[in-house]
């Protein structure tokens, strides 16, 4: 039997993106209830260095970035188009209101956690079953964002917590060199404490809960979809939110391993100035060519994990990135899994040869009628 292609996904503004080897897909719930569709293809497979163990790494990162970054504007541009500032004087009701201004309120919010959704959400393809890597996005793809993030990331999940860990041993006396393993631990204490704050905070905002029952929605679809169930939401609707291969699990395990590695480059690069300040810049300066090694060791790790420890004791290595994705996932309900579904059924039209199903840009009344239409397109 022919091995099907890994999927990964996405959750956005009332809706999900999803991306196999071949294809792109956002499917987003419009106020009136119907589906946007937007598909495209994805290019040609990694050449090169970036298929390498450890290059493609760095290579996902990069590319779920971009995507990450397409989607969110995609589901906002069409929140803002159904939920103007004129939208409470056309439709009475609180929810509305609610969801009118929350597009305005929350989308500073959302730029910030996309970050976070950007490492985690499925944050790396497996494009194959052979290991091949991810499929880089088509070139003609703009990649406004990356830069921003980027930054943003670096300041939230390294200077933050150094500033931090230093702060916190002025208070209690003690004087353990930046570049020690006792510092690095501390930092990443911290750093943890950190992105588990954050994520339970923003958990608590009307529009990031959805977003976090489309994370749900998402893990469920892609559960059936790789117990080779149909598509249809009785099936997904048993299935668990939570999920090995979620960037969730990955930033968890980005924090442990970061312990480790910028330990050993505090004894490759000793650093002791005789000022704890300019240790610090220093240091922080140290860390940042070595983010890419990072990224990429944890990304191979994360994927031997998924593959290996899925079942029987091993999975027990699992359970750190399982017991915080039950912060960044939510039970969905059934609308929110048609919207899943239908992100994966869009996606897998351009791999079993279908492409005309979506024509790119497409809108559908119904879940219902996206399904028809793909028995017609079978037919």
């Amino acid at each position: 039997m022919e091995a099907r292609p890994y999927i990964g996904g996405q959750a956005v503004l009332e809706g999900v993106m999803m991306r196999s080897p071949g294809s792109f897909a956002i499917v987003v719930r419009r106020r009136d209830g119907s589906l946007s569709v937007r598909e495209r293809p994805m290019s040609m497979g990694r050449t090169g260095l970036a298929k390498l163990p450890f290059f493609r790494g760095v290579a996902s990162l990069v590319e779920s970035l971009r995507l990450g970054s397409e989607a969110l504007r995609y589901s906002a541009d069409l929140m803002q188009t159904d939920y103007g500032d004129d939208a409470p004087k056309k439709t009475a009701g609180p929810t509305a209101v609610l969801r009118t201004s929350a597009v305005l309120r929350t989308n500073a919010v959302l730029r910030t956690n996309a970050v976070l959704r950007a490492i985690g959400y499925q944050l790396f393809l497996f494009a194959s079953a052979d290991g091949d890597g991810g499929r880089a996005p088509a070139r003609d793809e703009k990649s406004r964002g990356i830069g921003p993030m980027l930054v943003l990331m670096i300041a939230f999940l390294i200077a933050l917590p150094q500033m931090t860990a230093s702060g916190i041993m002025r208070l209690v006396h003690v004087d353990w060199a930046v570049t020690s393993l006792p510092f690095q631990a501390l930092t990443g204490v911290v750093k943890l404490a950190i992105v588990l704050g954050y994520l339970l905070l923003i958990r608590r905002l009307p529009d990031i809960k959805r977003v976090f029952q489309y994370h749900g929605a998402e893990h469920k679809t892609i559960s059936t979809y790789e117990a080779g169930e149909a598509l249809e939401v009785h099936n997904a609707r048993g299935k668990t939110t939570l999920h090995p291969r979620c960037g969730t699990t990955f930033l968890v395990m980005i924090v442990i391993i970061s312990i480790v590695l910028f330990s050993i480059v505090g004894v490759l690069v000793p650093i002791r100035t005789g000022s704890r300040v300019l240790d610090n810049v220093l240091f922080f300066l140290v860390k940042i060519p070595v983010l890419p090694l990072l990224a990429a060791a944890t990304f191979e790790i994360q994927r031997v994990f998924a593959r290996y420890c899925t079942t029987g004791p091993l999975r027990a290595l699992l359970v750190p990135g399982f017991l915080v994705q039950r912060i960044t996932t939510i039970e969905p309900d059934d609308a929110q899994l048609e919207v899943a579904l239908a992100s994966l059924r869009a996606t897998l039209f351009r791999e079993q040869g279908r492409e005309k199903a979506t024509s790119n840009d497409v809108e559908f009344p119904s879940y219902a009628a996206m399904v028809a239409a793909d028995s017609l397109s079978r037919a």
